[in-house]
């Protein structure tokens, strides 16, 4: 598997990853979000990220957020700024419970570091039990709780 950073060759593949997980188990996705819109101001901010296969075949999406409602939540801590957002954590189907978002989140935080970021924020549906799982196993932080989007979330934050 590689981590790279996705181009605009990967555009449709991506769409297709988000548009086949709608629906499914936990999804707080839709058919209209995330879309082009997203991928697009994804790929122009180069925060869309891909884990790829031997068969050079997306399997996992992440991205790099600039959500200023997220942002300005008041939860996140001063000490860990800057900071930023991951979301749109996607893994294929076929390719779930094997700790491909996990990897992908550890990828995109090797990546923030790089970049200069002290800390990592990032919301999770409240229904979505199985995220909240595999994230308390990277000593990530609950601390706070929002409602958005017509979801309900939880905050996560964590020190690079």
């Amino acid at each position: 598997m590689k981590f790279m950073k996705a181009d605009r060759k990967d555009k449709a593949a991506i769409l297709a990853l988000y548009r086949s997980l709608v629906g499914t188990e936990l999804c707080a996705w839709t058919n209209e979000y995330p879309g082009e819109v997203d991928i697009e101001g994804d790929l122009s901010r180069e925060g869309l990220f891909c884990l790829k296969d031997d068969n050079e075949e997306i399997i996992g999406v992440i991205s790099i957020d600039q959500d200023e409602a997220v942002e300005n939540l008041p939860c996140w801590s001063e000490a860990l700024k800057p900071a930023a957002e991951l979301s749109r954590l996607g893994v294929r189907s076929e390719n779930q419970n094997q700790g491909i978002a996990r990897k992908l989140l550890q990828y995109a935080m090797d990546e923030l570091k790089r970049r200069g970021k002290k800390g990592v924020h990032f919301l999770v549906a409240k229904r979505n039990l199985k995220a909240i799982h595999s994230y308390s196993r990277l000593d990530f932080n609950v601390v706070g709780e929002c409602e958005l989007f017509g979801e309900e979330w939880w905050c996560y934050e964590k020190n690079l």
